[in-house]
């Protein structure tokens, strides 16, 4: 039997053993009528790709009618406490003797023995009340309902109207193509992982100290997704190699810790129907370890299989970039675990297409400096307060320049600027007001290699002038360029 035939039989059992109980209907109106209310007349859409609205009346009819089934089944589900395996029964079932055992059966048998001749004394005969307070005595106590079970920090019993309840199960509907039946085992398998694996006190835990480099959540895209960075490159240092992958101990260790950072950034994320509800993963690919490594190979299938199985539609988008060719060849082997969805999500990046790409979905003030971006950690001189950024398009074989006054006397200007693939010339200089006076050279003219990163440089000047910038393009395509500044006078000191 095949796994998919095993869970259409546990779904079709499931339908034989669950009675239909329905959400109260004037409930449900509230919270459409809710959800209705707050959607805003317009919704900004990417201009690179578009998530699905997490609006009801965006739904279609079938949708809003798996969603409905799918509340009613939770609703079930939670109050009658059948939602989590019963671990109770389970050890009854496993200790509970098929047979009497021959010790037990004798000692049954036995009659009491007569002391100093007496008869035995017969017990007297319980009357029917006795007898039912007897029964009464050993009923099971009644079992407690929880009503207050969360996924993500949001109520997951229907009833309470909880805002997100339904984004969250939208999660699960999608990832199961809006098959009901599916979508509440999923629901209820993650649930029941959570509760093994200790997911939900996992982010108090002390992990990863030595592997932060390899994942890390850095800034947003265009959309406000969180971003996730995953740097398989420093894997390529053996120590470190063997630090996280060495054993089994340790590759369990750096499940908890990729887990772990897959939490952190939910806690970024806000499940109101308008709001941000997934992450930008990108995964940097440049000098990874082969596909030779067995440890990592085993490591990378057990984490996609937990964040593909409990983290429903939480990734917008998979970008992966400066792809080796013998990662095809890995991806063959993983395509396998993982659904059509999530496939037509991944984007594949050539080394020399990175921030061209990148760009399509984060502004350009968003992507780290090895990526051709103008980000900088722990950045002391530009941010987001400090404005945009200017693009400006330099023409095949022609020259541009870029004019920033600075016309009071003792002011320091602070500019970044890269160009999409440099191969241009470039200097920068400070040119004084006064045309007696001599232009200072701040960079000589050089030539840009495609790989270089964004340029930040300084001047403080001691006369009013203007510093320009040059970008000569001389090849046969167009060139992209961002540049920012901002000034400091003396009294900013």
């Amino acid at each position: 039997m095949t796994v998919e035939s095993v869970e259409a039989v546990e779904v079709k059992a499931e339908d034989t053993q669950m009675t239909e109980v329905s959400v109260s209907l004037p409930e449900e109106e509230k919270a459409v009528e809710k959800v209705n209310e707050a959607k805003p007349k317009t919704v900004e859409k990417s201009s690179s790709y578009r998530e699905e609205s997490n609006f009801l009346s965006d739904l279609k009819d079938n949708e809003n009618k798996a969603l409905i089934e799918l509340r009613s089944k939770l609703e079930e589900a939670i109050l009658r406490n059948t939602l989590f395996k019963k671990e109770e029964l389970k050890k009854e079932t496993a200790s509970e003797p098929k047979e009497e055992q021959p010790a037990a059966a004798e000692e049954k048998e036995k009659e009491p023995e007569a002391t100093d001749g007496a008869a035995p004394e017969e017990a007297e005969p319980k009357t029917e009340g006795e007898d039912k307070q007897s029964s009464s005595e050993v009923e099971k106590p009644e079992e407690v309902v929880d009503r207050d079970i969360t996924l993500w920090g949001v109520p997951l019993l229907p009833s309470k109207c909880a805002e997100g309840n339904d984004v969250i199960l939208l999660k699960f509907l999608r990832a199961r193509e809006f098959k009901v039946n599916e979508a509440f085992e999923m629901l209820k398998k993650t649930l029941e992982w959570r509760k093994e694996f200790k997911t939900d006190s996992i982010l108090e835990e002390e992990l990863g100290q030595d592997i932060s480099s390899v994942a890390y959540m850095n800034g947003v895209d265009r959309e406000g997704h969180p971003i996730c960075y995953n740097i398989y490159g420093v894997l390529e240092n053996q120590e470190l190699y063997q630090k996280t992958f060495g054993t089994e101990e340790k590759r369990n260790q750096f499940l908890r810790w990729r887990i772990q950072l897959m939490e952190k950034g939910i806690q970024k994320l806000d499940f109101k129907p308008g709001g941000v509800t997934s992450l930008l993963q990108i995964n940097d690919l440049s000098n990874s370890p082969g596909p030779s490594k067995k440890e990592i190979r085993i490591a990378t299938k057990q984490a996609v299989g937990l964040l593909q199985d409990n983290y429903p539609e939480f990734v917008a988008r998979n970008i992966f970039i400066n792809v080796p060719f013998w990662y095809y060849a890995l991806n063959a082997l993983l395509s396998p675990f993982l659904t059509q969805r999530t496939k037509s999500k991944f984007v594949f990046v050539r080394p020399s297409k990175v921030t061209e790409t990148l760009l399509k979905y984060i502004c350009v003030e968003e992507i780290p400096v090895q990526y051709g971006g103008l980000k900088r950690e722990k950045d002391t001189e530009f941010s987001i307060e400090d404005g945009g950024v200017t693009e400006l398009v330099v023409k095949a074989g022609s020259t541009e320049t870029i004019e920033i006054p600075v016309p009071e006397v003792g002011t320091t200007l602070v500019w970044d600027l890269t160009v999409l693939g440099w191969e241009v010339n470039y200097k920068e200089e400070f040119v004084p007001a006064d045309e007696g006076s001599y232009t200072i050279i701040i960079q000589k003219g050089k030539k840009m290699g495609s790989q270089e990163e964004p340029v930040r440089n300084s001047f403080r000047n001691n006369e009013p002038g203007k510093v320009v910038l040059t970008i000569e393009n001389s090849v046969s395509k167009k060139k992209r360029i961002f540049y920012r500044y901002k000034t400091k006078n003396c009294s900013s000191f």
